[in-house]
């Protein structure tokens, strides 16, 4: 038989060694829950950068039409280094900017759904981005997993913040404002299409555009800053 004193012994050091890694285990998952220091540092400067985009050309490049935008490049980036959460906020800050524009009449197409409409308009401008942003860093993260040589999955998630940018602006714009005069007006100039088609031709030159900036621009600075900054304090 085993003495009592060494069964005791036994079992408490047990029961440490579980509390132990119970505490490791618990101190891991609170810090998955939070952003390093360096991922905010990171955070505040594409913050910055849209703010500064969005009073020059490279943010809102005016024309009769749709806004010509490149604000969605440092939303896939930060939705690629930090997550959907980091995503989310970016969106919500490139939202906020084109609403603004409408407000102040910064942007005549905009400003023109704003007055028809104020609640639509903010609903245009600012949901629809924060689910880009958050559906960006979801769709990197998946790709990520499939994606053997982590490259690809840079490019991908820079399309996809172009591409959602615009299926949920235009989703939006058809639902809210579809029979209105105004665009019902813009629809006529074009020949009368249907809500496909009108979609299909209203955003044939941003998309064109802003597509293949994000995918190419936001890929490589992605995946350039992540291999600087993230991968050699992972290492």
């Amino acid at each position: 038989m085993i003495p009592s004193h060494l069964v005791s012994c036994e079992n408490e050091n047990e029961r440490s060694f579980s509390n132990e890694r119970n505490s490791k285990h618990t101190g891991r998952n609170r810090q998955k829950g939070k952003m390093s220091a360096r991922e905010l540092t990171t955070l505040g400067l594409l913050t910055g950068v849209l703010l500064l985009m969005s009073v020059t050309p490279l943010g809102y490049f005016h024309t009769f039409g749709l806004d010509i935008s490149l604000m969605m490049v440092p939303v896939a980036i930060g939705a690629m280094l930090m997550g959907p959460k980091a995503g989310a906020w970016l969106g919500l800050i490139f939202g906020t900017t084109s609403f603004y524009q409408a407000v102040t009449g910064s942007s005549a197409f905009s400003t023109m759904l704003f007055n028809i409409n104020p609640i639509y308009a903010f609903l245009l401008c600012i949901p629809t981005r924060v689910l880009m942003g958050f559906l960006t860093g979801v769709i990197f993260k998946a790709v990520q997993k499939v994606d053997k040589k982590k490259t690809v999955c840079y490019f991908v998630g820079g399309f996809f913040a172009a591409f959602l940018n615009t299926l949920f602006f235009m989703g939006m714009l058809l639902i809210c404002y579809w029979n209105t005069e105004f665009i019902q007006g813009i629809n006529e100039t074009l020949g009368g299409l249907n809500p496909l088609m009108f979609v299909v031709a209203f955003v044939g030159v941003n998309g064109a555009l802003e597509m293949p900036s994000s995918c190419i621009v936001g890929g490589i600075v992605s995946k350039a800053v992540n291999r600087a900054l993230y991968t050699k304090k992972e290492a």
